[in-house]
């Protein structure tokens, strides 16, 4: 699989994914084993170092308590603020 030219989407996306495993008390493991992936995936997901396909965001969505939209929304936001502080201080 090629690098990801968005690799932001990929940090908001292990953020998200971060951010609910710890508001739900979840362990790595215990994510990776609902979603039927290994833990070490989940570790480098959360680290923005894979790009998972769709089928497994769907099932870490799912593993989350989230719907797929619910997931997308989060990982919207955190793409948003980390676009935000990417693009640095606006002048104005």
């Amino acid at each position: 699989m090629r690098p990801s030219t968005n690799p932001i989407l990929l940090q908001a996306l292990g953020a998200a994914l971060k951010e609910r495993r710890n508001e739900l008390g979840l362990s790595q493991e215990d994510v990776a084993g609902a979603a039927g992936i290994d833990r070490p995936y989940v570790t480098l997901i959360e680290a923005a170092r894979k790009q998972p396909t769709i089928s497994v965001v769907w099932r870490l969505a799912v593993a989350i308590d989230l719907t797929p939209q619910d997931f997308a929304g989060r990982i919207e936001r955190f793409n948003q603020e980390l676009q935000r502080v990417a693009d640095g201080p606006s002048v104005g």
